[in-house]
């Protein structure tokens, strides 16, 4: 039989967006710096922001989405009941 404990559950629905969010924005701040930078930004240096600011948006997304599943280290095993009460 599996049991859940309070302390089992994790953040409230509201507040789990409410931090995506958060980290949403605060990336997509980040791109807009980069796209900053690589306007103001001398040749080497240029080439790294405007990466930056190419891949940002996909890790912003990836991050922005992780967090509310986990996996847990108990694992429920189904069995067959029919065969047990046959038995």
């Amino acid at each position: 039989m599996v049991t859940a404990s309070v302390s089992d559950v994790g953040q409230s629905l509201s507040k789990d967006q409410s931090s995506r969010a958060k980290r949403y924005f605060f990336s997509m701040m980040l791109r807009t710096l980069c796209f900053i930078l690589a306007v103001i930004t001398p040749s080497p240096y240029r080439w790294i922001a405007l990466l930056g600011a190419v891949l940002l948006p996909y890790v912003a997304v990836v991050v922005a989405n992780a967090g509310r599943e986990s996996i847990k280290d108990r694992s429920t095993i189904y069995t067959n009941s029919r065969k047990q009460l046959e038995a």
